[in-house]
């Protein structure tokens, strides 16, 4: 359409008598570059604004998101326009199905916390009855770890029932995995043995946008076992945590997620259980209160693990400004509470 204005400009000017020497032909002259610019620029602006954007697919996920069709095999695929197809992450369940089988949470499904893990292995997938059920986000922070028992006789080499109910930190990501450990008591990597189940946190609606730097305070264990060891000794180290106004609350929730696996091998661990959950927090007149669930105080004995855990929370409180006391409860009980 622009280049047809152009052209019925050029053939009405070429009719016109030429005065090369008047304003007329300069007029004319000067027509045509404008002409020229103006097409130019409704063209960026149809180009812009209209185009249609091109999509690139790389998963499943937004195969499916897109309204693509999905094909109803297991694990399901999805089908792009341009012939690509992608396949749902269901873990190794396939693999594995011969040895463990797992009924509840399936592969994707949207979990909360308590979980109830149930389904049924081979006998000798247990020892002593039981086997390791740990849950991690996809920053590979361990959120919960609960050991299923066998609900029937283990002795023996058929497929034995099992269940356990998990509870778990605040996720860092919108997606997680369950691994369902075989019991290894020897150790050895050869008898090691998983099953891995994907999950999508149920609290997590979408991964967040932005982020925010905070610090949680980690126990020191470099120096354990020697004289003068302080057990409330504690060390800082950086968190990526959502961008909110209540960072406190945020960095507990890091702090509640535990250490990586590089920290734990430099010595800084977490003295907290894996699975605690924050119930409530007020910060007023300088003074945190923080009540946290009976996870907390879960099998912990012993004073230099109690001066451990209190040291962790308490740092990682006090690293803000507006706090400069803590007081720690457990279901609203701030006296007999993480005794020794």
């Amino acid at each position: 359409m622009n280049f047809r204005i152009i052209t019925l400009a050029w053939k009405k000017w070429k009719k016109k008598p030429t005065n090369i020497g008047g304003n007329d032909f300069m007029k004319k002259i000067i027509l045509i570059p404008i002409l020229i610019l103006l097409s130019a620029t409704i063209g960026f602006f149809v180009w812009k604004y209209f185009a249609i954007p091109v999509i690139i697919i790389t998963s499943f996920n937004e195969c499916a998101a897109k309204g693509y069709p999905i094909l109803e095999s297991y694990p399901r695929q999805c089908k792009t326009p341009d012939g690509k197809t992608f396949t749902e992450d269901i873990g190794n369940e396939l693999e594995k199905a011969d040895l463990i089988k797992i009924d509840n949470p399936r592969p994707n499904q949207l979990i909360e916390s308590p979980l109830f893990v149930k389904g049924e292995a081979r006998g000798y997938w247990y020892f002593e009855a039981s086997f390791p059920v740990k849950l991690f986000d996809d920053n590979g922070f361990l959120l919960g770890v609960m050991p299923a028992q066998a609900l029937g006789d283990w002795m023996t080499e058929d497929f034995v029932e099992f269940s356990a109910t998990l509870s778990f930190a605040v996720p860092s990501t919108l997606k997680g995995r369950l691994v369902l450990e075989k019991d290894n008591p020897s150790g050895l990597p050869e008898n090691s043995d998983e099953l891995r189940v994907p999950v999508l946190f149920k609290e997590i609606a979408e991964e967040p946008k932005e982020s925010m730097d905070a610090k949680i305070f980690l126990s020191d264990s470099r120096f354990v076992g020697e004289p003068y060891f302080d057990c409330s000794r504690t060390i800082a180290v950086e968190r990526q945590v959502p961008k909110t106004k209540a960072v406190a609350g945020a960095a507990l929730e890091a702090l509640l997620r535990g250490a990586t696996e590089e920290e734990i091998n430099q010595g800084f661990v977490s003295n907290i259980n894996s699975g605690v959950r924050v119930q409530k927090l007020i910060i007023e007149n300088g003074t945190a209160k923080v009540d946290f669930d009976k996870q907390l105080e879960f099998q912990v004995g012993g004073s230099c693990r109690v001066a451990a855990i209190r040291a962790q929370i308490t740092q990682t409180l006090k690293q803000f400004p507006t706090v400069k006391e803590v007081i720690i409860s457990i279901d609203g009980r701030t006296e007999d509470i993480l005794q020794p």
